[in-house]
């Protein structure tokens, strides 16, 4: 019998029935389930005993590679001395080291951190900060929110209602009001180019626009994916998000940038921001944060928004009525302080700047195979898209996923989007590896 699925014989045989799976095709899984009982380094394995290389960080979060024994041993100290404590009216050292060491790495002025659980919660929190804002500034009437088409801003209600994926709101119709999308940054003119386009900044003009035809006045913020990620890695053209940031200052907007997988090295700087020199008001982040071992997300804001916030509110009264049971959970502390020592130590931005050259040139080299409709990619960030199958979007990228799978590759797809991220500890011989598997998959379709 394979070690590895030894522990599946202690179960029946219909004993995946019980759980509902998020985002999965469950009946189809269940026929056929792809389990995963080790990850270490580069590399998953499957109750086969199949080895499998981790194309996409497992979900973008595993940015220093599985199995991590800094991490696990900081989690298990953490554990042993104080379990869990909650952050209302109370605290732990452990909040406000992390908070301070992830304050280093973010842009000037951002030294205001607010933890969640998720990225989800993470943008619902931006929106209440936003909303909180506004009010402290005497302007409650900015009821507003601009997303974008094609926008993923996680599962939550705000976070739905931002959405720009219609398969992920067509079945809650219950979202929130006043919610405008600008159009998205694909250009079917612009296939195949790598890094940033030369055109389609003029798309950040739809903010104008919503200006012009609401007043500006109405308009509370703006939330963008720096580089879109879930809907397929869609690149800022050049210009575009300085585009917004001009727009949004000329009219009182806060512009918030969703940097849950951007963030943490994705694109060679510590954050989008960075990598792109535009700096927002307000970044959600979450997934790399504490490298996937413990649910973590956070919201981090400009100076002056916390203190507008903090300020407003009468001497020892609760300024901001929000939070989580699990918000700065100890054990989500030790581990992303555990992850950003690594980050550090290991220079895994710098590394990932490195690499970004080898990897790019690999990715688009699939360009030649007709079953590719598109390529792009930033940093350590790539979209590989084929061709839908007989006009059913998200058909073909389906059984792509499974197929790569038992290949030895994972990947997430969205769509017919091939998303390839691997974690910043890759090897030249470990992005091989990803593109040879693709291009022996995607060459005989």
């Amino acid at each position: 019998m394979n070690m590895l699925a030894e522990p599946l014989q202690k179960f029946a045989t219909n004993s995946l029935e019980s759980h509902w799976l998020p985002f999965t095709a469950s009946r189809d899984f269940k026929a056929e389930p792809r389990l995963v009982v080790k990850s270490e380094g580069m590399y998953l394995w499957d109750h086969k005993g199949g080895k499998i290389i981790d194309g996409s960080s497992a979900l973008f979060n595993v940015a220093a590679g599985h199995g991590r024994k800094e991490i696990i041993e900081a989690v298990h100290a953490q554990m042993l001395q104080n379990d869990y404590s909650p952050h209302f009216q109370l605290g732990h050292p452990g909040s406000f080291a992390l908070s301070a060491k992830l304050s280093q790495i973010l842009p000037e002025p951002f030294n205001h951190i607010f933890f969640v659980n998720s990225g989800s919660e993470a943008i619902d929190t931006a929106l209440k900060i936003v909303m909180a804002y506004h009010r402290a500034r005497g302007e409650g009437q900015r009821l507003r929110f601009v997303s974008r088409e094609r926008a993923y801003h996680g599962v939550n209600i705000g976070g739905v209602s931002l959405s720009g994926l219609m398969k992920n709101r067509e079945a809650f119709p219950g979202v929130i009001p006043n919610v405008v999308a600008m159009r998205h940054t694909w250009d079917s003119e612009n296939t195949f180019v790598r890094g940033q386009a030369e055109t389609g900044a003029e798309l950040a003009d739809d903010l104008q626009r919503f200006c012009d035809m609401y007043g500006a006045s109405t308009i509370a913020a703006v939330f963008v994916e720096p580089v879109a990620g879930s809907t397929g890695t869609l690149v800022p053209p050049k210009g575009y998000l300085e585009r917004l940031r001009e727009i949004c200052d000329e009219n009182g907007i806060l512009l918030v940038f969703d940097e849950v997988i951007t963030g943490f090295g994705r694109l060679g700087a510590p954050f989008a921001a960075q990598a792109f020199g535009v700096t927002p008001d307000i970044m959600t982040m979450a997934k790399a944060i504490t490298n996937g071992t413990i649910p973590m997300g956070a919201v981090a804001a400009r100076d002056e928004i916390y203190e507008t916030i903090t300020n407003s509110a009468p001497e020892n009264a609760i300024e901001f009525f929000h939070g989580y049971t699990y918000s700065a959970h100890p054990v989500a502390c030790a581990a992303g302080l555990a992850t950003l020592d690594i980050y550090e130590r290991e220079g895994l931005f710098d590394r990932a700047a490195d690499l970004s050259g080898y990897f790019l040139d690999a990715i688009y080299s699939l360009k030649d195979i007709p079953a590719v409709r598109d390529i792009r990619g930033y940093g350590m960030m790539a979209g590989v898209e084929a061709w839908p199958e007989d006009g059913k979007p998200g058909v073909r990228g389906n059984r792509l996923q499974k197929e790569l799978f038992w290949k030895g590759l994972h990947v997430k797809f969205t769509g017919d989007t091939a998303i390839v991220a691997p974690a910043l500890i890759a090897e030249k011989s470990h992005v091989d590896e990803i593109v040879d598997i693709l291009r022996q998959t995607l060459s005989v379709l």
